[in-house]
């Protein structure tokens, strides 16, 4: 039975695809002047669900990458994955490789009954710049395990082996397992497929759109306690470290922000919720990681969040000589809205209009 229908959501057609109509999103600001601009979309969704705020295009079909893991995540519970805590949030992570993740990773496999030698997952040194140049160091080369999809890849043959699915061909886009998790993405996002690739993980990717992403992180955000969406955001919440990182942004996202559920992925993606369903999708057309932080807490800020839990998260500040002359400024449509009582500070304070 679709899982759309089982969990009774009704699915909307799919995106259309098209170029994105981005828009201007963030400027790279330097001794008062616009030295460059960041085009992109993101979308601020209020706790009923309603789009507050919009820029860009939000219902142009997208890859979400990495961001759509922790529907992959509830996909795999949903199949009879029995995993919780570090071992769940790994599942949904893009992980730094440190040593946590990677002996995480072989328990996954080991429940499983399988070996590193099973995993289809492309072989990569770890993500995190710090744990890689030590990598290197030692001589150590490119590994499966390494890679940062790799709780991932170990969860999928873990959920293969309990429902008797074959293992090798488990990232075919036809396999139960991949079916399984296309159900999901349509089912929580509300919205059918547009286009199938494959990540850079290898894995099926979907194709859906950021309206659709944010309202996915919406659903399981605020899914009734003990069921698989609650389950995969309390791991994440819990282990924000395991989900992604030390030292990564989203894992301080988390912190900072009592009750957020925050995924990142390439090319300048970023998802985020709070418990009580208000949500904000980012995507940055180039790509570009600085400016997708600054964004993102912008429009947390402009969904109600605290600006002032979100001022570590202003953006990077751009040197001149050795010292800042200025920043990566987002765009003044995210600012907090009139009459909300919220200011906004960082890189808001410090630019001109």
């Amino acid at each position: 039975m679709n899982q759309a229908v089982m969990y009774g959501t009704s699915v909307a057609e799919a995106p259309v695809v098209r170029e994105p109509l981005h828009a201007p999103v963030a400027h790279l600001v330097r001794g008062g002047v616009v030295e460059g601009i960041h085009y992109g979309s993101v979308v601020v969704l209020g706790a009923d669900g309603a789009v507050e705020l919009q820029l860009g295009d939000i219902e142009a079909a997208f890859y979400p990458r990495s961001a759509l893991k922790p529907v992959q995540a509830v996909a795999m519970l949903r199949a009879g994955l029995p995993l919780d805590g570090e071992l769940l949030a790994l599942t949904a992570a893009s992980h730094s490789g440190e040593e946590r993740h990677l002996a995480g990773t072989r328990r996954i496999l080991e429940l499983a009954g399988v070996t590193e030698d099973d995993l289809r997952n492309v072989p990569d040194l770890p993500y995190d710049p710090v744990v890689r140049d030590a990598w290197v160091r030692e001589g150590r080369l490119p590994s499966r395990l390494a890679q940062n999809c790799s709780g991932k890849h170990a969860a999928m043959l873990y959920t293969c082996r309990l429902n008797g699915w074959p293992l090798e061909d488990y990232l075919d886009p036809g396999h139960p397992l991949q079916r399984a998790v296309a159900e999901a993405v349509e089912d929580l996002t509300g919205q059918a497929i547009a286009r199938v690739t494959v990540d850079g993980c290898g894995a099926p990717l979907f194709a859906v759109s950021l309206h659709g992403l944010a309202r996915a992180a919406a659903r399981i955000t605020t899914a009734p306690a003990g069921t698989p969406e609650a389950r995969v955001a309390d791991a994440m919440r819990e282990h924000a470290e395991t989900a992604s990182g030390s030292g990564r942004d989203v894992a301080a996202l988390m912190r900072a922000v009592p009750g957020l559920l925050a995924k990142d992925g390439f090319e300048g993606v970023q998802v985020a919720a709070l418990p009580d369903g208000r949500a904000v999708a980012v995507k940055i057309a180039d790509g570009a990681n600085r400016a997708r932080v600054p964004v993102a807490a912008a429009a947390l800020a402009r969904a109600g969040v605290n600006p002032a839990a979100l001022a570590e998260f202003a953006g990077e500040p751009l040197l001149g000589g050795g010292r800042p002359v200025g920043r990566v400024r987002p765009a003044r449509a995210l600012d907090p809205a009139p009459g909300s009582g919220l200011r906004s500070g960082g890189a808001h304070a410090q630019t001109p209009a």
